[in-house]
C-alpha cells in the first residue's frame, strides 16, 4: 500500500515570541519488512535560525530547530510518500506467560529494538497496582503472550469510553484508568503499564492513522488523525507485535508509524521551549491518502 501523507500544524500566538528550541519527532520512518519511506518534505515557516536533522536512539527521525525570535506564529508542512505493507500475525508462535519473565531476562541484546528497554517503569510510567490486577484479572488461565495481550486489548477497548475532552496530554496513566476514559494516548500507556506489569516488555508507537468515511461520505479533507498504539514482545519467534487499545484491533495498513519509545515523553511529536508572552491557539489537519491503484 502506498499512502501520501501531509501534516499540517500552526501555532498562532498573536505577539512575537522571544528565544526557544525545540524537537520534531513527526517524520514517519522505515522499519524493515513493514514499512518504507519514499520520500519525505518538512518544510517550517518561520525557516528556523538552526536546524538539525538527526536519529535518536531508537531510530527515530528528529528534527531539532532554534529561533532567535519569532513573529506572531509558526507553522510545519509534512509531505511524505510511505510503502506500507504489514498484515497483522495470524499464528501464534509466542510462548505461555507463565515463566515468560525468565526468557526476557535472557535476551542479550541491549540495541534498540531489545525488549529490555521496555519492561520496567519509565518517566511517565510507573507501576500502578490498580492496573497490575485489572491485567491480572483480565489474563487469567493458561495463554500465550499474544494471547494475553490480545486480551488485554480488547478488554481496555470493551471497558474505556474515548473521549477527547477528558484528559489532556500529562494526564497519568493512573487517573485516566481510575476515571475509564481518554483518548488514544491514554489508552496506549494503560495498556503498556498492564503489560509491564505482567512481564511482557511494551513499548509506544505513535503515527498516522488512516480513517474511512461513512459509507456514501465523501473523505473530509485534514479529517485523518495522529494516534498511538502499543508494541508488545512476545518471543523470539513472535517478536513485536503492534496492538491498537483505542480501537480493539490489530495494526495492519491504515496504521504509519512514525516513532517508538518506552512512552509519550520519547515520541512526542513537538517538545521543547519558546518563550511567550500570552497564550497560544494550535490547529492541526491530517491526510492519509492510498495512492491510485495501489489498494
Amino acid at each position: 500500500m502506498l499512502y501520501d501523507i501531509r501534516l499540517r500544524m500552526g501555532y498562532d500566538f498573536g505577539k512575537a515570541a522571544a528565544s526557544g528550541r525545540q524537537q520534531l519527532r513527526i517524520v514517519p520512518r522505515s522499519v524493515p519488512g513493514r514499512q518504507r519511506v519514499i520520500a519525505n518534505v518538512l518544510e517550517l515557516q518561520p525557516r528556523p535560525h538552526e536546524r538539525v536533522d538527526s536519529m535518536d536512539f531508537f531510530g527515530n527521525s528528529v528534527v531539532e530547530t532554534a529561533y532567535r525570535a519569532v513573529k506572531g506564529g509558526l507553522s510545519l508542512h509534512l509531505q511524505a510518500r510511505i510503502e506500507r505493507d504489514f498484515t497483522p500475525p495470524t499464528l501464534d508462535l509466542s510462548p505461555k506467560l507463565e515463566g515468560f519473565d525468565a526468557l526476557v531476562r535472557r535476551q542479550r541484546s541491549l540495541g534498540p529494538r531489545s525488549p529490555h528497554h521496555f519492561t520496567g517503569p519509565s518517566p511517565r510510567l510507573p507501576p500502578d497496582p490498580a492496573i497490575r490486577e485489572y491485567a491480572r484479572r483480565k489474563t487469567q488461565g493458561s495463554m500465550t503472550v499474544l494471547e494475553a495481550a490480545t486480551a488485554l486489548n480488547q478488554a481496555l477497548y470493551d471497558d474505556m469510553r474515548f473521549d477527547p475532552d477528558a484528559t489532556h496530554v500529562d494526564t497519568p496513566a493512573t487517573e485516566a484508568f481510575a476515571n475509564r476514559h481518554g483518548v488514544c494516548q491514554d489508552f496506549t500507556h494503560i495498556m503498556i503499564t498492564a503489560l509491564r506489569a505482567l512481564g511482557v516488555p511494551a513499548g509506544y508507537v505513535s503515527g498516522f492513522l488512516r480513517t474511512h468515511p461513512p459509507e456514501g461520505q465523501a473523505r473530509l479533507e485534514g479529517a485523518d488523525a495522529m494516534h498511538a498504539w502499543v508494541m508488545a514482545w512476545c518471543g523470539e519467534e513472535a517478536g513485536w507485535v503492534e496492538l491498537d487499545p483505542t480501537n480493539g484491533i490489530a495494526v495492519a495498513s491504515d496504521h504509519v508509524v512514525v516513532a517508538v519509545g518506552r512512552d509519550y515523553g520519547d515520541v512526542a511529536p513537538v517538545s521543547g521551549v519558546l518563550k511567550l508572552s500570552g497564550k497560544q491557539v494550535i490547529t492541526q489537519a491530517v491526510d492519509v491518502i492510498a495512492v491510485s491503484g495501489s489498494e
